[in-house]
């Protein structure tokens, strides 16, 4: 039976009523299973005056306090990961295991913001001058808001908003109209965890609640993870409305293979390109072998490897890969294959004829594999987003270090090499964000840093461990207690019958 998700407003489920509506479909059949319920200009607004209500009070909550409902959404998210992740693999289509391991990654991050009353803890001088001290606090900023992809449904939602509330602020998600349900159940969790009403709000809808949630003159800051595109085009509205913003975009994240590189590489590359249908923002999406020979022999044992692919139904438990999202996904990856065959690219392993028995009405595609790519060619230049690998050849490291630098984009990147000065020299000179050596998706741990370079992030300050700094401001108190006012103050309180006093003394 199709169903209906709703918007998320100071604690209540929440259908506007005639309003605009999307379907919903599940990728591994093609078939409609629900719909999606647009905002009106009105919900925004409500959504806005509920946020901004509930800032005084729980901005005013100890951190303790609000490290305690932490924990226990910590607990939620585990004891329903199960749940959590069959609602992911229906509207976005990744495996089951793809689906529990971005909801792992949501729950680590959780664990690192329990111990807001620790990250809060300020800084303290003592005798900065004669008997005067000074400190330093971060305060919370107001109502904020994140939009996130259909990619990571879970996961980024949480990324966005549980530093922002953890750190004192109230929140508004716009989460990806493909695949709507998990954040809804995100929700609900937070207030089973004692989440106040109106700290969390989820508005559904389009490009217009975007525009309107990230201009309304009540919101403070504006964070957004998706294609370079709509990364740009919030950030700068956002900016140019007055908010605080950072931004986080698309990617063409490399792997480095040297002539020395461990003969698994192959397998990590592998796993890297074509997990989650290619749809990860730190996905490997281009491979640079260093020498021809290194070319040939890797590009052998990755045909081995995509022969054991198994792309199936992500609820089918042999399935080692997914359909892509939609059919206009599908479409816009299979034109990129396309493409590659005109710019004059080797098609070694074509994925755009695979059929999956018994849903021949799914969103599948078949890992594709390119060789002889070039700089020049627009299957490298650009994001495709779907299970397609392109292999590049150079002479030695300092080429490939050139084609990286020089790309549009810096996310991610990985060189796979037994010498270990060799990678210290390519991660220190490397113009990426984030950096593997021997590790092919390098993202980093919640007490990290997260977040690309160059087109790949727009904004001064990245997530993870830097949301601390996004989400609040720093205020400087300095401090003198002339010692005349204080015994003043003493002595007439003796004066005038402070019994308490008296008898202290």
């Amino acid at each position: 039976m199709a169903y209906q998700v709703p918007h998320f407003i100071n604690g209540k489920i929440f259908l506007t009523q005639n309003s605009r509506q999307q379907e919903i479909f599940n990728p591994a059949t093609g078939a409609v299973i629900g719909s999606v319920n647009f905002a009106e200009e009105n919900d925004v607004d409500q959504a806005v005056a509920a946020a901004r209500e509930a800032f005084p009070s729980w901005s005013a909550t100890p951190p303790l306090r609000r490290a305690r409902i932490l924990f226990k959404f910590k607990e939620l998210l585990e004891a329903h990961i199960e749940e959590i992740a069959q609602i992911i693999t229906r509207e976005h289509g990744k495996i089951l295991e793809d689906s529990k391991g971005s909801v792992l990654r949501a729950i680590e991050l959780v664990e690192y913001y329990c111990g807001i009353p620790n990250l809060l803890k300020g800084e303290y001088s003592e005798n900065i001058s004669t008997d005067m001290d000074s400190y330093t606090i971060r305060q919370a900023l107001g109502v904020c808001v994140g939009v996130s992809p259909f990619n990571f449904p879970v996961m980024v939602p949480v990324w966005l908003m549980i530093p922002a509330i953890a750190c004192g602020n109230t929140f508004i998600l716009k989460p990806s109209e493909k695949d709507p349900s998990a954040p809804i159940k995100l929700m609900e969790l937070l207030t089973q965890a004692g989440l106040p009403d109106g700290v969390v709000n989820l508005i559904q809808g389009d490009k217009s609640a975007v525009q309107q949630l990230i201009t309304h003159p009540d919101v403070v800051t504006v964070s957004c993870v998706g294609s370079t595109p709509v990364a740009k085009s919030i950030y700068l509205t956002a900016i140019n409305a007055g908010k605080r913003a950072h931004t986080f975009g698309g990617a063409k994240n490399h792997a480095v293979v040297m002539p020395d590189a461990d003969v698994n590489a192959a397998k990590a590359i592998a796993g890297a390109a074509y997990g989650a249908a290619g749809e990860r923002c730190m996905a490997i999406s281009a491979v640079i072998a260093v020498t021809d020979k290194v070319a040939d022999e890797l590009i052998a044992r990755l045909r081995q490897e995509i022969a054991t692919i198994s792309v199936g139904p992500g609820i089918d438990p042999q399935s080692q890969m997914g359909p892509l999202i939609s059919r206009e996904h599908y479409q816009k990856v299979k034109d990129y294959v396309d493409l590659g065959v005109q710019e004059g690219a080797h098609l070694l392993v074509d994925g755009r004829n695979l059929v999956a028995p018994g849903h021949e009405q799914g969103f599948f595609m078949g890992p594709s594999l390119f060789d002889q790519v070039t700089s020049k060619m627009r299957i490298y230049q650009e994001e495709i987003f779907g299970p397609v690998l392109v292999i590049l050849r150079v002479p030695d490291l300092n080429s490939a270090l050139q084609l990286i630098n020089q790309h549009e984009y810096g996310n991610g990147v990985a060189i796979f090499t037994r010498d270990g000065a060799l990678a210290r020299n390519f991660a220190a000179k490397v113009q990426v964000g984030m950096v593997g050596i021997n590790v092919p998706i390098p993202v980093p741990a919640a007490y990290h840093s997260f977040g690309g370079w160059k087109h790949s992030w727009f904004g001064d300050i990245h997530m993870h461990s830097e949301s601390l700094n996004f989400y609040t401001k720093a205020k400087s108190v300095t401090v003198r207690w002339p010692e005349e006012t204080s015994a003043l103050g003493y002595y007439h309180m003796l004066a005038h019958g402070h019994e308490e006093l008296k008898s202290n003394e």
